[in-house]
């Protein structure tokens, strides 16, 4: 595999966790930028990287870098997805790889018009037990596919000022894990949704706490979603067809996936998959953006993000929930 120049914008837990990935699989990381720079000598000399930027555009102008990860928090994606593009970067964004789907949709054809890679970082994604499951529901193992469920809690401290509930910030649960769930949905449903409905509970600063969001295609496939914030929820996703079911635990970084076949006159039968290492989600993210630049597309994984960034959009037009910073119009 062919070894890249990566240059790293942010220095939080989600960066250091993909610079060790990047150490693994790419062997070095070429640059790192922060503007708090304290933090960033501390994270470049944690990982080995020689090349240090307090203004990440001057780290997005260098021309010998190649792939450009952005770790910032979710405002700030947009500006940056799109100056690397602009300089003929290819991005690996963390998730949500833009707030809404007008940002996704500009970034997106950008992409496109300048011949260049644009992922997002979803780690289910990348997983190969996804693979494994994909592959049995297209032999027709779980007959036509009709329900999935998938639930995504995560329990926040209570603290107005922190950014999961600040909407200055683009907090709130939609965005932070709602993409995880939605992501899940999606990659299991066999067409675009036509039909989106929801409920909300928000928090006291004007996020979303806790919401749950139902989903219909053209083939009458449904998705059931719950998303909490204030509330801790096992992340388990349920995919129920003519023939059994799929349970997939842990499922933004699975590795098991628990099959239940219903359609045997003699009653229940199970089988178990496994594939792939929970520790290893990130190092599959590298190597797969490493391979989609090698072989010039993506898999259609921008495709999928397209629709997620729709569908959520779609979700928080249904709330009423707009974030400061976006057009009013």
């Amino acid at each position: 595999m062919t070894k890249y120049n990566w240059g790293i914008i942010g220095t939080g837990w989600i960066a250091h966790e993909m610079a060790d990935a990047l150490n693994k699989v790419n062997g070095e990381i070429y640059a790192v930028a922060d503007v708090n720079e304290e933090m960033l000598k501390k994270f470049a000399q944690e990982k080995h990287i020689d090349r240090t930027f307090t203004n990440p555009d001057e780290m997005i102008n260098d021309p010998a870098i190649d792939i450009i990860y952005i770790a910032t928090p979710h405002t700030f994606h947009y500006e940056y997805i799109k100056k690397a593009l602009n300089a003929g970067k290819h991005v690996f964004a963390e998730k949500a790889i833009t707030v809404n789907a007008k940002q996704f949709d500009e970034v997106e054809q950008l992409a496109k018009e300048k011949g260049l890679i644009l992922t997002e970082g979803f780690t289910l994604y990348h997983m190969p037990i996804y693979q494994k499951v994909l592959e049995m529901i297209k032999d027709g193992k779980l007959g036509q596919i009709k329900m999935i469920q998938v639930n995504f809690g995560s329990l926040k401290d209570y603290d107005p000022k922190n950014r999961f509930f600040n909407k200055d910030l683009a907090g709130g649960a939609l965005l932070d894990i709602g993409g995880y769930a939605t992501a899940f949905a999606r990659t299991f449903l066999s067409a675009t949704p036509e039909s989106i409905l929801t409920t909300v509970k928000f928090f006291e600063t004007g996020v979303d706490e806790q919401s749950g969001i139902i989903l219909k295609n053209s083939k009458d496939e449904m998705a059931v979603m719950a998303l909490s914030m204030r509330a801790k929820q096992p992340k388990r996703g349920v995919v129920s067809g003519t023939k059994g079911y799929v349970e997939i635990s842990n499922y933004p970084r699975a590795v098991e996936a628990d099959i239940t076949y219903t359609s045997d006159a003699h009653g229940e039968t199970h089988e178990k998959i496994i594939a792939g290492d929970s520790a290893k989600a990130l190092e599959y993210e590298v190597a797969d953006m490493q391979r989609y630049i090698e072989q010039g597309h993506d898999d259609g994984q921008l495709a999928l993000s397209r629709d997620v960034a729709h569908i959520l959009n779609s979700v928080r037009t249904s709330w009423g929930m707009k974030f400061p910073f976006e057009d009013q119009d």
